[in-house]
């Protein structure tokens, strides 16, 4: 990783609905793959809905990996964020993140990727791939999700 590399990357934005419905898009893994703008979620068993720092969820890549999912922020209706890791290892070090906070026009949705902490070199190409274009894809294809419901 280069020493000025630029390892978080955010997008966000305001969604007309409540914090509530968008919360719930995210937390219930089953729903991920509607909404991820990488369309690197294939699907997700349903039943898995986090509601607790320390939960792991599982969800299906599009390649057929199941890949685990640690939470290690979450309070309802406002923030929720997970470490992935291959089946069987240790975390390599990224983190997805999603904050809510109700806005007088709906909810201002902030979502981050931090790969600040990543020791595994053979991730740094696809963690340098993912830029705010694609975080703000997820933010828009679930706003449209949670606005319809809205």
């Amino acid at each position: 990783m280069a020493e000025n590399e630029r390892t978080v990357v955010t997008a966000e934005r305001v969604v007309r609905a409540p914090a509530e419905v968008i919360f719930e898009l995210i937390a219930d893994p089953a729903r991920q793959p509607e909404w991820d703008g990488n369309d690197n979620l294939a699907q997700a068993e349903p039943g898995q809905r986090v509601r607790a720092v320390g939960e792991v969820f599982t969800v299906t890549l599009t390649k057929g990996t199941p890949r685990p999912n640690r939470v290690v922020a979450f309070e309802e209706g406002r923030v929720i964020a997970w470490r992935p890791a291959p089946t069987g290892e240790p975390e390599p070090g990224h983190e997805w993140r999603w904050e809510l906070q109700p806005t007088a026009d709906g909810t201002l949705v902030r979502h981050v990727y931090d790969w600040t902490h990543l020791t595994d070199a053979k991730r740094f190409e696809r963690a340098r791939s993912t830029t705010s274009e694609n975080l703000a894809a997820s933010i828009e294809r679930l706003a449209a999700l949670a606005e319809a419901q809205a």
